[in-house]
């Protein structure tokens, strides 16, 4: 071979050397430089722990701070297989086991600790020949370790981590829902012990301590799916009803996250992401009247045989929701009932209310200076007829005057009234008092109620004694609750204020006036006629509480059904507010299809004597001073109960 020929052979090997190196020199930059990252992560997603840290609801309290509704942090204890079946990665546990064992331990500082462990780990691996062995050493480990606090014995821990891994499991649990305290006890002996495998998954539980108290206010929680930042579905959960949902808002806290490492790695530190706790919600609801309002009503329901009805209590003067009781209702802890009592008959059954809705013409009417509380009204001896129009009384009365008409509850008289005043401005005053819209409380669901002019005679006249249109419980309360506090609509409020849980008020719902329905005048005009309605002649001496003046009014319609009028069957109520000349609370007790054969079946029969009872109890709980003298115990004879 000649040297020219043997020199061009040398300077192509040398070319293809250089290039074989360069590219090689390549590659390691772009494993170093560019595909760092990636190469990182990919490590990072074989050791790493990611960790939910839950943020906790806020707690819902009443207006004395007794607790309603609270977060019950819980974890669950998952199994990574393929961590917890890695050699390399549990023989760190066997490395710390050895190096806490020896005399100088405790004087090393974390560097010199750090080392010790690489130092043991890597003696390790490279004594024992099979990998197994140290898998099997570090799963004995971790049975003997956490049994304890689980309180299970070894075997029944060992059995629930290999029988998964058997079946080809690489991610289940091993125990579910535990106490803050178990899982703080194990999440500190599996960090103190460095043992891998393991990971929490962090929940709150929702606890209610009277789950079957104010149901209906305080609603309850169920499960969505939400979608996070990574593009993966979970479950998380949030308010479905009452209170739960309509202050979600508030109430939720935001989960935050702990990422760290299994074996520590050069320049990769954790990342913390710190909950944030929901806020408390305050409510208006006062616990002590809502135990009087369902223990009395749930004795009435079952006295006069009916399985539907409720009872509001209000303070007529901010707004404000004392009580609210709903029937049927169900527990919130287990749900059970929840198919037949979810509904929340205080402000999403509607009804015609009957004579309740009397108030309109004659509150009306007075207003306006129509007419005067002793203005007589001639009432047709029982029956009223022109043309088609036909309105009947139960009893057959003469001349009344305004007060006469809401004593005896006369269906003509309160036509007669609403006739001089107009059609359209009764419609306006229905209005004005809240019906036909919603009253905007702080709660889901509720409904508006139809009352509208239809601009027929015969639907007028009926609406003026509470036919013909639909009200919700709420929309009544509310009302009377304008007569009582001096003609003013307040909105109803259910929420009084949101407090961190440090205890700082964050926000204050303040007492809102939605309109001036009537004057202060007429207000006490009513109030003093509607005080006839309890004494000697009403329609209510059931009502009557001893040592108070009560006001109020009854009311009885015959039930629909499928848009027919069901003979026989009626939804009773009655309305009322004491001390009258002072109301310091307004309530109203609504029975809907009462079938007992005990009494007649009308609204001064059933519902009048459960608000006397609710509110003799109310006037005590909010020691009220009596204002009346109190007379012998005998039963008073009602003249007229057919209301």
């Amino acid at each position: 071979m000649s040297p020219r020929a043997f020199q061009k052979r040398c300077i192509f090997l040398c070319l293809i050397l250089v290039i074989l190196l360069s590219g090689l020199s390549v590659r390691l930059i772009q494993i170093q430089l560019w595909d760092r990252q990636k190469y990182a992560e990919r490590a990072r997603a074989a050791y790493d722990r990611s960790e939910i840290l839950v943020g906790m609801r806020g707690n819902v309290v009443d207006r004395n701070e007794e607790v309603l509704a609270k977060s019950i942090a819980h974890s669950t204890v998952m199994v990574d297989a393929k961590l917890l079946t890695d050699p390399v990665v549990v023989v760190r546990a066997l490395a710390y086991e050895k190096a806490s064992s020896q005399e100088d331990w405790d004087k090393l500082d974390g560097n010199q600790r750090a080392k010790r462990l690489r130092s043991l780990r890597n003696a390790i691996l490279e004594e024992e020949t099979k990998p197994e062995i140290i898998v099997e050493r570090h799963l004995a480990r971790a049975v003997g370790l956490l049994s304890r606090p689980l309180e299970i014995s070894r075997e029944e821990l060992r059995k629930r981590i290999e029988e998964p891994i058997s079946r080809g499991r690489l991610y289940f649990p091993i125990a579910k829902d535990l106490e803050e305290e178990v899982a703080d006890r194990m999440r500190k002996i599996i960090e103190e012990n460095e043992l891998k495998g393991f990971r929490f998954q962090n929940s709150i539980k929702r606890w209610y301590p009277s789950p079957e108290s104010a149901v209906h206010v305080v609603g309850y929680m169920g499960e969505s799916t939400v979608e996070d930042e990574d593009g993966e579905k979970r479950f998380v959960q949030e308010g479905k009803f009452g209170i739960e949902a309509a202050m979600e808002e508030f109430l939720r806290g935001q989960d935050g996250r702990w990422d760290h490492l299994n074996i520590p790695m050069p320049d990769q530190e954790g990342t913390l992401i710190p909950p944030r706790h929901g806020l408390n919600v305050q409510l208006t609801i006062d616990m002590g009247i809502q135990a009087i309002a369902e223990e009395e009503l749930d004795a009435g329901l079952k006295e006069f045989d009916s399985r539907r009805g409720c009872a509001i209590v209000l303070d007529p003067h901010t707004g404000e929701v004392l009580a609210m009781v709903s029937r049927p209702a169900f527990n919130l802890n287990l749900k059970k009932g929840m198919a037949e009592g979810a509904m929340n008959y205080a402000l999403q059954g509607i009804y015609e209310p009957g004579s309740t809705f009397k108030i309109v013409a004659t509150a009306g009417a007075l207003n306006e200076g129509i007419v005067s509380p002793t203005t007589q009204i001639y009432c047709h001896n029982g029956l009223f007829t022109e043309g088609k129009l036909r309105i009947p009384d139960h009893h057959p009365y003469g001349m009344l005057s305004i007060i006469g008409i809401l004593q005896k509850s006369s269906n003509i008289g309160a036509f007669k009234v609403a006739r001089q005043m107009g059609v359209k401005k009764f419609y306006r005053y229905a209005a004005d008092f809240g019906f036909g819209e919603e009253t905007g409380i702080h709660l889901s669901g509720e409904s508006s109620g139809v009352v509208r002019n239809t601009g027929n005679l015969i639907d007028f006249s009926r609406a003026t004694y509470g036919y013909a249109l639909n009200v919700t419980p709420l929309q009544v309360a509310n009302a009377y609750a304008a007569l009582a506090n001096g003609g003013n609509l307040m909105r109803p409020r259910v929420v009084r204020s949101i407090i961190a849980s440090d205890g700082a008020l964050l926000q204050r719902f303040e007492p809102e006036i939605i309109r001036r329905v009537i004057n202060e005048r007429s207000a006490r005009q009513m109030r003093e006629a509607l005080a006839t309605v309890t004494e000697e002649g009403g329609t209510a001496l059931t009502a009557a509480v001893p040592g108070f003046k009560v006001a109020g009014k009854t009311g009885t319609a015959r039930r629909v059904e499928k848009g027919r009028y069901q003979e026989g069957h009626y939804t009773v109520s009655f309305a009322g507010f004491m001390p009258a000349e002072d109301p310091r609370f307004v309530c109203l007790v609504v029975v809907d299809d009462p079938l007992t054969t005990e009494v007649k079946r009308y609204g001064g029969t059933i519902a009048a004597p459960i608000f006397a009872k609710i509110a003799s109890r109310v006037a005590t709980h909010m020691h009220l001073e009596p204002t009346e003298p109190i007379e012998g115990e005998e039963e008073p004879l009602a003249e007229n109960q057919e209301d």
